[in-house]
C-alpha cells in the first residue's frame, strides 16, 4: 500500500498510524519522494484484511494523499535484496557480507554480518544511525558492559565486543535471529554472548548488569515500554543509543525518557529514521 502527498499530511497520516493500537504491528515507513515537487510518501505493509483495512480507512481520512494497494508478487525477497546490497562504512566500522569479503580494507574495524533471516546487516538507516552515534562515543571513552536489545544479526554487540568492551550481551525475541547473531559472533571472532530472551529479565542480562551502554534498535512502542527497564540495566551516567524509530516517532519516545531522567546527548537522523543518543543522570 502506497500513499503520496504534501509532507504534513503524510507525517499526520504516519501519526494517525502510530496512535491507532489495532495498527501497533503494521510495518511502514515514511520518506521523500520528489523535493521539488514536496511529494512524501507512505509504504505499508499489512500482513492480514484486517490491517489492510485499518489503513485504508486511516489513511482515508486525508484527502490530499493518493493511496494505492498492490499485491507484491511472489519472490525471494531476501535472496534479492542480499545479492545486491554494497558495503557499508559507518565511522571506524565497515560492514560486509560474504561476497564483499575481498572489499574490506585494512584501517577499518570489520565485520562480517551474514543476516540470514535476521535484521541488522548494516545497511538500514536505524543501523547506521546507531553505529555512527557509537563510533562518537568511544573517541572519548570505553564501555566495559554492553546491552544490545532487540540485537538481530548482532551487530551492535559485536561491534562493542570488538572496540573493547569485556561484556557484550545481547537478546532477542527471535529464535533463528539468536542463531544468526551467534553464528555471526564466531565469524568474527568477537566474545559477544546472545541469548532468546523478551525484554530484560533473563539471567544473563541481570548478571551483567549494570551496563555502561545499551543498544535498543527496535520499535517505537516497546522502547517506549521499556524505558523503565533500561533506565534500570544503567550505570548513572551510562548512555542509551535508540532507534528504530521514524522521525514523526522522535518526540514520542523521548519524552518517555526524559520523563525517567534521561538527557538528550545527541540526535542523527538518517532518511526518515531516527537515533537518540541519551545519557541517565
Amino acid at each position: 500500500m502506497v500513499a503520496r502527498g504534501p509532507r504534513a499530511i503524510a507525517e499526520a497520516a504516519a501519526q494517525a498510524i502510530d496512535a491507532n493500537p489495532l495498527l501497533e504491528s503494521v510495518t511502514y515507513s515514511i520518506l521523500e519522494e520528489d523535493e521539488d515537487r514536496g511529494i512524501w510518501r507512505i509504504d505499508a505493509f499489512p500482513t492480514t484484511p484486517e490491517e489492510a483495512d485499518g489503513l485504508v480507512a486511516a489513511l482515508g481520512e486525508y484527502p490530499e494523499l493518493k493511496t494505492v494497494v498492490e499485491k507484491l508478487a511472489d519472490a525471494d525477497w531476501l535472496a534479492m535484496a542480499l545479492s545486491g546490497l554494497p558495503p557499508v562504512r559507518a565511522g571506524r566500522f565497515f560492514v560486509f557480507g560474504a561476497h564483499d569479503k575481498g572489499r574490506a580494507p585494512t584501517n577499518t574495524v570489520n565485520l562480517r554480518i551474514e543476516a540470514g533471516a535476521a535484521f541488522g546487516t548494516g545497511h538500514h538507516g536505524t543501523t547506521v544511525g546507531c553505529l555512527f552515534a557509537y563510533d562518537e562515543l568511544i573517541k572519548a571513552r570505553r564501555f566495559e558492559r554492553v546491552l544490545d536489545v532487540g540485537a538481530g544479526t548482532g551487530v551492535l554487540a559485536i561491534a562493542a565486543a570488538r572496540t573493547g568492551s569485556a561484556k557484550a550481551v545481547g537478546t532477542d525475541i527471535d529464535g533463528p535471529s539468536v542463531r544468526i547473531s551467534r553464528e555471526n559472533a564466531k565469524l568474527n571472532k568477537a566474545n559477544a554472548r546472545f541469548v532468546h530472551a523478551s525484554g530484560l529479565g533473563h539471567r544473563l542480562v541481570r548478571d551483567a548488569a549494570p551496563y555502561d551502554l545499551v543498544f535498543a534498535n527496535i520499535l517505537a512502542p516497546p522502547l517506549v515500554a521499556l524505558s523503565h527497564d533500561i533506565k534500570g540495566a544503567l550505570k548513572p551516567g551510562g548512555f542509551a543509543i535508540l532507534s528504530g524509530l521514524l522521525r514523526t516517532q522522535e518526540r514520542r519516545v523521548l519524552a518517555a525518557y526524559l520523563s525517567k531522567g534521561f538527557r538528550l546527548h545527541r540526535r542523527l537522523h538518517r532518511d526518515a529514521w531516527a537515533t537518540l543518543v541519551l545519557r541517565r543522570a
